[in-house]
């Protein structure tokens, strides 16, 4: 359709059609299957609203969405396609590693390839919109919803925010095979106070922009067609009634020209919020900063015809939000196929076929981090081998936003170590429940597993501890429950459950080669593991085919390549903790510890146990001294920072260096740390290779007491390792 025939359906409808198309429900409005949803009236909307809609959220697969989008169309007054929706986060059947554990890879590359496997598998299954990436910062391991994001750092954070746009998007929505991506949570909800969701967040404006907002504008120079909003306030307001946020820093500063989508009720959560008195009162805030969509509330439905007969609300503000709604139907071709891909036959063909399987294998290999190896791994062939813990043998590996992946889809450890020639000497026990009888997890919809009695769970314990003394070495497969993470999900203690760690002293008794296989949606307090266990690899909740991954790296048929893309604390009590803290007046120096004046913990070291960017490799590899090729340069020139990095193991293996960059004294104070670039570096034994990073003024620039990103003159050191605790380093300055 073109901008004026656009144009000319926006002015041909009624004031009621048009408030409806900013009205999202949930499918099973249009089947009659609401399970928890509630009935319409609830929501505050009647069947003429549902029946005029915009956009749905929630249904799935090709034949039902095409049934809804014909009945729906004949009854529509102005023949306008739903949209439908759903969270796709990190695959859809075909389920990959946790946004976190892709962040681990290093690799924007891969993200980009999975997001288009996601999108080809959600479009035959007839969506429009998944809402994601979800790019906020995170820096709080209490906070469940890390599992969502990339990471801790914002240059991290930007490359993956983009790759997944591109993935999901391709060059044109129109072309088949391609989803509208909704960059999520404007903004700052990475940030709630003491790591509980849906709290308040507290950020300066200038952190809030220098660190949160990139991720974000990222997203959206990448191109993505939506933005969601969040939960939580910004500057005392909340965002989904921001003006300032959405209209003056969202559409101005940042040139978003796309919907802008409330999440789950949140316009009604700002009368909640103490921000506004009424549903009334919320329906104008949300509208008159820029709220496109209101998502499963009714408010707008129920209100904004009349506040705009009254005169309390703009035509105009409708009709340009109705304009962008429009404007994405008909980017995705719905005007001319309301039905875009959706399509039976490729929904059997390419869902979980061999392609997206391996794929996710890939990815579930390149994103595992091996925190500790004393010489435990790769295991031993021939060696009798005990698989231990309560992730031998389960299905659900996905991670919680996988709502539409199967546990059956999912190979468990178990068959693959029987898969390969290692099963013949394998013996394996659970050993524990996951959760153990203490603990529960409330308010889930998902059936929980029962647990065992007392009894049962001493004998299971039993038979673990004999299986390892028997043994020459114990695989012990432990971690999160995968609904231990993810939204609603806060913890102030970050461990694994007690019934697991028991089990971790019983077998580390009794056997003195043992091998941790971590899986998690967060970084965790792993002191004791670490200390007890002589291996330690970290594999996140890593999807359909994790469990052959996991296999691939244990056997060492795969060298793990995998950095962390956030920090593992010491404890609790040092979060949030992250590497690109700022310069403090008195910092601690090390091996100073009886100076008391300093920035320092009493009793527990100020680093993480495991800092961003770790991860170690089967082979150990030397990195030269950083070498410049020269000492000063203007704005518009560029200088080198190399290193020569080899390979002094004995396998081939994969580094990723790490370019850190910091700013001795600036306008405002400046992060001891920031990565600002990265290479990954594949090398066979004895091989060296130099690597060089070039160094510009748009390295150097951030957010000065201008309120402008530019750079200033002055010193600079520049890092190279392969972490962020590198202290490899030289300096230039910038003249």
């Amino acid at each position: 359709m073109t901008e004026q025939k656009l144009k000319e359906l926006l002015q041909d409808m009624t004031l009621e059609e048009k408030v409806n198309q900013m009205l999202q429900v949930a499918g099973g409005f249009f089947t009659g299957d609401m399970m928890a949803m509630g009935p319409m009236a609830e929501k505050g909307f009647t069947e003429e609203n549902v029946s005029k809609a915009g956009s749905a959220l929630g249904a799935l697969g090709a034949e039902k969405l095409k049934k809804i989008q014909k009945e729906f169309m004949e009854k529509h007054p102005h023949k306008v396609p739903l949209l439908f929706m759903l969270d796709v986060i990190n695959g859809l059947k075909t389920v990959f590693p946790v946004p976190l554990g892709q962040g681990a890879t290093f690799e924007p590359e891969l993200s980009e390839r999975c997001a288009q496997v996601a999108a080809k598998e959600a479009a035959v299954s007839g969506l429009h919109v998944t809402f994601s990436p979800m790019v906020d910062l995170v820096r709080d391991a209490r906070w469940g919803r890390v599992m969502e994001s990339t990471g801790e750092d914002p240059y991290l954070n930007s490359l993956f925010s983009a790759a997944m746009v591109r993935g999901y998007q391709g060059e044109d929505l129109r072309e088949p095979y391609h989803v509208a991506a909704c960059v999520k949570h404007f903004a700052g909800y990475g940030a709630p106070t003491a790591g509980r969701d849906y709290n308040t967040v507290e950020l300066s404006r200038h952190t809030f922009k220098e660190f949160y907002l990139p991720a974000y504008q990222a997203g959206i120079d990448a191109g993505a067609a939506l933005v969601m909003t969040s939960f939580n306030t910004v500057d005392g307001v909340p965002a989904t009634g921001n003006r300032w946020l959405m209209r003056d820093v969202l559409r101005g500063e940042m040139g978003f020209d796309g919907v802008l989508i409330s999440d789950w009720a949140a316009i009604e959560e700002i009368i909640y919020h103490g921000y506004c008195a009424d549903r009334k009162e919320a329906a104008v805030r949300a509208v008159q900063a820029g709220v496109d969509i209101d998502m499963m509330t009714g408010i707008y439905s129920e209100n904004l015809c009349n506040l705009v007969r009254d005169g309390k609300v703009s035509e105009a503000l409708v009709d340009e939000a109705v304009y962008r709604i429009l404007e994405l139907k008909n980017k995705l071709g719905l005007f001319e196929n309301p039905y875009k891909d959706a399509d039976e036959e490729k929904e059997k063909e390419v869902i979980l076929c061999s392609a997206h399987r391996e794929l996710a294998r890939e990815a579930a290999r390149k994103s595992f981090v091996l925190l500790k190896n004393d010489g435990a791994l790769p295991l031993v062939k021939g060696k009798k081998v005990a698989y231990l813990g309560p992730y031998v043998e389960n299905r659900n590996m996905m991670g919680s936003w996988s709502i539409v992946g199967e546990a059956k889809d999912v190979t468990t450890l178990k068959e693959a170590v029987m898969e390969r020639e290692e099963g013949k000497d394998a013996v394996f026990g659970p050993g524990c429940t996951l959760l153990g009888g203490e603990m529960k997890l409330e308010g889930f919809t998902e059936t929980m597993e029962e647990e065992p009695s007392a009894q049962e769970c001493q004998v299971m314990l039993e038979e673990a501890v004999e299986l390892a003394k028997g043994a020459d070495m114990v695989v012990l497969a432990l971690g999160e429950h995968r609904l231990q993470s993810g939204e609603a999900t806060s913890n102030a203690t970050i461990q694994i459950p007690k019934v697991q760690m028991e089990l971790l002293r019983k077998v580390c008794a009794v056997n003195g080669n043992v091998a941790v296989v971590l899986f998690s949606g967060r970084p965790l307090d792993i002191r004791e593991i670490s200390e007890k266990a002589q291996a330690v690899l970290q594999v996140w909740m890593p999807g359909t085919e994790g469990a052959r991954a996991i296999m691939d790296v244990l056997s060492g048929d795969y060298n793990p390549s995998g950095k962390l893309p956030m920090s593992f604390p010491y404890c609790v009590g040092q979060v949030p903790v992250h590497y690109n803290e700022y310069s403090t007046g008195r910092p601690h120096v090390e091996g100073k510890d009886k100076d008391r004046f300093r920035s320092k913990y009493l009793d527990i070291p100020n680093e993480p146990l495991y800092p961003f960017g770790y991860g170690k490799s089967y082979t150990r590899f030397a990195i030269s001294p950083v070498e410049m090729d020269k000492e000063r340069m203007k704005k518009g020139e560029t200088l080198q920072a190399s290193v020569n990095v080899k390979n002094v193991g004995d396998v081939a293996g994969t580094e990723t260096l790490q370019m850190y960059i910091r700013d001795i004294a600036a306008s405002v104070v400046r992060p001891v740390k920031e990565l600002k670039g990265f290479r990954k570096v594949t090398l066979e034994p004895g091989q060296e290779e130099k690597v060089c990073f070039e160094i510009g003024d748009r390295q150097l620039r951030f957010l000065t007491e201008n309120d402008r990103w530019e750079s200033e003159p002055g010193e600079f050191e520049v890092f190279v390792g392969a972490d962020s605790s590198t202290v490899n380093g030289a300096k230039f300055w910038l003249e």
